[in-house]
């Protein structure tokens, strides 16, 4: 089975990394990557050198990253995207083509595979996040797609009402599980020796996102946010940059100014993935509106403040503690956390097989 995959930025390969595992080592399968977006940017860590560095081929590169993030940037960056995925998809022809989740060049990438009628396998269809446009590109994903892997039974539920029918629709749990279950965490040696980071220290992992649906507030919420972390001067402060979004840059900008004037904060472009699932297994909890405070930190299971909307929606469990992107509010559940116990172990993604029943159903499909 000719298998393609469609990655375009550091956090949706993370998620990927098992299946990719998985569907290279098998002899069934002839995988092929095909890496665009963040992935061949710079100004974003160039994330293909971890494609790469995990023994993966990478036959196909498309550059397509915006050149700033204004609305008119992130505009034309689809219609650039869709128009050389056109051409792409006019030359080259697989079985099925997997996506993942809800960026707005994933979508650009899966409109232009509609018209020749390609098959496309979504992943993680069914999530909400009423305060991000991707909302409306995951739910555009999955009414183009022709397979569904869910995380959920909820999001499973949620897919069958977008597309109108229970037909390929599965509940295969969360990619991202898997990462947990099979990695060999960097120790915290081994870890301040490769970023310079010293995790013994008490620290917050933080990634803050622009809410694309309110863009008017970006600025004044960024400013919240920061005057929150100045009172958490008893922590490590770990920003990870945002991503390639509608005032993206602004924010990247603002949170640049605000490390390089704090000792006690350090920003980081790109861990990579088990970088990045190192420091959340040692960090004290997770501060920011990032998806990842939703599945992956259930695992462990970390305590996460998620403030704001970006994430509004998505399904809720005992670690995540909602706040308003309020600087007295964050600080309260701040407080909070630092007086409760370790919240309990977290099931509902599944048990970390996802990858497995994935190639199971591929292999079972009438293509």
């Amino acid at each position: 089975m000719k298998v393609a995959v469609l990655t375009s930025s550091r956090a949706e390969y993370g998620i990927y990394y098992p299946l990719l595992q998985k569907l290279k080592a098998d002899p069934f399968f002839d995988l092929e990557i095909i890496a665009f977006g963040t992935h061949l940017s710079t100004e974003h860590g160039y994330t293909l050198d971890h494609i790469l560095a995990d023994g993966f081929d990478v036959g196909h590169r498309i550059e397509t990253a915006p050149k700033g993030d204004s609305a008119l940037d992130i505009s034309s960056s689809i219609g650039s995207t869709i128009q050389q995925f056109a051409d792409f998809w006019s030359r080259h022809t697989f079985d099925i083509v997997f996506a993942l989740g809800d960026r707005y060049e994933m979508f650009a990438a899966v409109s232009a595979a509609f018209p020749f009628n390609i098959k496309i396998a979504h992943i993680s269809g069914g999530e909400t996040t009423l305060g991000a446009i991707d909302n409306a590109y995951r739910h555009a994903i999955s009414l183009m797609s022709a397979y569904h892997f869910a995380s959920t039974d909820v999001y499973k539920s949620r897919i069958c009402e977008i597309i109108g029918s229970d037909k390929n629709v599965y509940n295969v749990g969360a990619l991202n599980i898997e990462n947990f279950i099979t990695q060999e965490y960097l120790s915290v040696e081994v870890f301040k020796d490769r970023f310079n980071i010293d995790l013994s220290i008490p620290s917050i992992l933080i990634t803050f996102h622009p809410e694309t649906v309110a863009l008017d507030r970006n600025v004044e919420y960024t400013e919240e946010l920061i005057k929150a972390l100045e009172q958490c001067d008893t922590y490590q402060l770990i920003i990870t940059m945002p991503n390639a979004d509608t005032m993206g840059n602004i924010i990247r900008g603002r949170l640049n100014q605000f490390i390089y004037t704090h000792e006690n904060a350090i920003g980081v472009e790109s861990f990579g993935m088990l970088g990045y699932i190192s420091c959340m297994k040692y960090c004290a909890f997770m501060l920011g509106n990032t998806s990842s405070g939703f599945v992956e930190a259930a695992y462990f299971p970390k305590y996460v403040i998620n403030i704001g909307d970006r994430q509004k929606g998505r399904l809720l469990t005992p670690n995540i503690i909602n706040t308003p992107v309020d600087s007295a509010v964050i600080l309260a559940a701040v407080k909070k956390i630092e007086a409760a116990q370790i919240p309990n172990k977290i099931t509902v993604y599944g048990e970390g097989n996802t990858a497995q029943l994935i190639c199971e159903i591929l292999k079972k499909m009438q293509l």
